[in-house]
């Protein structure tokens, strides 16, 4: 009696079948790198809405996916740039002030030499929409709309610090003024203003301008303007470096200038 005997090509399509099997539960399987590798971004709110607009085209022309972590630049906030590095949260590209990306190169938390410069970011203020929207056109305006306001909302981050530590003293209004103002912690100040927590609110332009439910008066006036350039680093524990400085170059082309520019920053590639 013979033994049953297969054909050749259905015994090689079984045991690669088999073969591929035990691969896929053995969890060897993958594609390639190129096409899947995940690309982690932090960001804080000063380039969120620049960012929001300009990864798609950045996931379309690469097949790559993009995760996003959004925090402040500074301060001690469970979901701040810095505590989320702290707790080893994956990062591939930071964007931040470039002070505080300075102060992590310092911590060996980004590659030095990478950070590059993407964007000049100012300071303006906004009310409740439908409210009035008070002078603030000139120092002598400022002063007096602070003054009068009977609530101020400001950010943790950047726009915040200058706020509370320098601008109120240089106005010498301090005293008077700070008291009713209120730090905001992992929220939009703009959001704060909206739902009427807060009658008048200062931050970066460019993350008043997206908020709903609020109307934006302007920036500082220039003599007491603070402008915060807003930078682009590779984290030290990135495991996919070139990738991170891909998409740092995209975002610095000069093609993404006018959708930088349309959310209130001022594009540095376009220099």
């Amino acid at each position: 009696m013979t033994a049953f005997a297969f054909p050749r090509s259905a015994l090689t399509r079984r045991a690669a079948l088999a073969l591929a099997a035990a691969f896929a539960l053995a969890g060897c399987v993958s594609t390639p790198p190129a096409a899947t590798g995940n690309i982690h971004v932090m960001t804080s709110g000063g380039f969120t809405a620049a960012y929001n607009e300009l990864r798609p085209g950045f996931e379309r022309s690469t097949g790559r996916s993009v995760k996003t972590a959004y925090g402040a630049s500074m301060g001690n906030a469970s979901d701040s740039i810095p505590s989320r590095l702290g707790r080893n949260e994956p990062a591939d590209v930071v964007i931040l002030a470039r002070p505080a990306l300075d102060a992590l190169v310092a911590q060996g938390k980004v590659v030095a030499g990478s950070q590059v410069d993407l964007v000049r970011s100012s300071i303006g203020f906004a009310v409740r929409k439908g409210a009035p929207k008070p002078d603030i056109g000139t120092v002598d305006a400022l002063k007096r709309t602070l003054l009068a306001a009977p609530s101020i909302a400001y950010s943790a981050s950047a726009s915040g610090t200058y706020y509370e530590t320098e601008l109120l003293k240089t106005l010498g209004i301090e005293d008077q003024v700070k008291p009713k103002s209120k730090r905001i912690l992992s929220e939009r100040v703009g959001t704060v203003v909206a739902r009427g927590d807060a009658a008048l609110g200062l931050q970066q332009v460019s993350e008043l301008l997206p908020i709903e439910g609020i109307d934006y008066i302007g920036p500082l006036p220039a003599e007491v303007q603070r402008v915060t350039v807003f930078s682009a680093g590779v984290a030290t524990a990135s495991k996919q470096p070139e990738a991170a400085r891909q998409l740092i170059r995209y975002l610095n082309a000069p093609a993404a200038a006018p959708t930088i520019a349309k959310t209130g920053l001022e594009p540095l590639s376009a220099r």
